[in-house]
């Protein structure tokens, strides 16, 4: 089979298409033929052999897939532990989801890792509540995107996106978004970015913030933050760590910061199934549309990867292995 191999860590540069022998599932596990493999952030990361759990060469990257059993059978999104950056996967049974009629390769990749991300950061880790300010930052990204709509679903009284460009933030208010914030404004002071949060806000602090970058972002959207206010990271696409945080700060403000990692919810299957079972009849039925970010062949693995680094993209992007 034709498979994206990593034999060193680095960039873009490190990601090579090779052929390899088709992969041998073990227990609990199926044979899938893939017909578009998930892009993501942390995939970035993971080239870096930068991301939160150490990587072990050779790789094949990659956890997202949409596929069919090998054989036969119905079309699933799914997780695999690794190796979906290929025509074939091996991945649990227990982490597949049937694709209902009428929603795209592209629309179920979007929920099985940034669906999931989104609905569990507004669900249960902040407990976002009706009338509450959310801030999404990096509001056109894969996460981003979903986030502002389910927000406003749930009933947020005020949605704030941030993004990098005029033409993203427009998209942003296209997708439900009350106002954006360009979070350059935080390069120089992050006081300038709090500023600009709350006159988003009319002139109020913000009770929920998704913070994905880290640095001055991080610590100008904390700052932000209302009395019991909540942050909760989940990346930092910045490669900048933000400053300590100080908890007799948050006594003094009874604010809180949460961490999120999907795979915590993947070893509770059943948080995943909370999350799989709601998102994909909401698409299904037009209530979330997932925003399609671009369709790469398996080829142009590398290109993918730049586009996504350099911030040119929106949305969720794919891999076609058939190309």
């Amino acid at each position: 089979m034709r498979a994206v191999q990593i034999t060193r860590f680095g960039g873009p540069e490190v990601l090579d298409v090779v052929d390899l022998p088709d992969p041998v599932p073990g227990d609990g596990e199926q044979l899938y033929e893939v017909s578009a493999a998930g892009i993501n952030y942390a995939d970035t990361h993971q080239t870096e052999n930068s991301y939160l759990a150490q990587q072990q060469l050779p790789l094949i990257p990659g956890t997202e897939f949409v596929g069919t059993p090998a054989g036969g059978g119905p079309r699933v999104v799914g997780l695999a532990p690794a190796g979906g950056y290929a025509e074939k996967v091996v991945a649990p049974s227990r982490f597949t989801w049937e694709v209902p009629d009428g929603v795209s390769d592209e629309q179920a990749l979007a929920l099985v890792i940034q669906g999931a991300t989104a609905w569990h950061m507004l669900r249960t880790s902040t407990h976002m509540q009706p009338g509450e300010s959310v801030v999404v930052i990096a509001g056109a990204g894969g996460v981003g995107s979903l986030a502002i709509q389910l927000a406003k679903h749930w009933g947020a009284g005020r949605v704030i996106a941030t993004a990098s460009s005029p033409e993203k933030r427009a998209l942003t208010e296209e997708l439900g978004a009350d106002a954006s914030v360009d979070p350059a404004l935080a390069d120089d002071d992050p006081k300038t970015f709090t500023a600009a949060l709350r006159e988003a806000n009319d002139g109020h602090r913000v009770d929920v913030v998704l913070e994905m970058t880290g640095g001055h972002v991080f610590d100008g959207s904390l700052s932000a933050l209302a009395p019991f206010g909540r942050i909760v990271a989940y990346g930092m696409a910045g490669r900048v760590p933000p400053k300590p945080v100080n908890p007799t700060s948050l006594m003094g403000t009874s604010r809180a910061v949460i961490g999120f990692w999907l795979a915590h919810c993947m070893a509770r299957p059943e948080m995943m199934d909370a999350a799989m079972n709601e998102l994909l009849p909401m698409v299904a039925e037009g209530v979330l549309k997932p925003v399609g970010g671009g369709r790469y062949p398996l080829s142009a693995v590398r290109e993918a990867h730049q586009d996504l680094l350099s911030r040119r993209t929106t949305g969720k992007l794919v891999l076609d292995p058939s190309r």
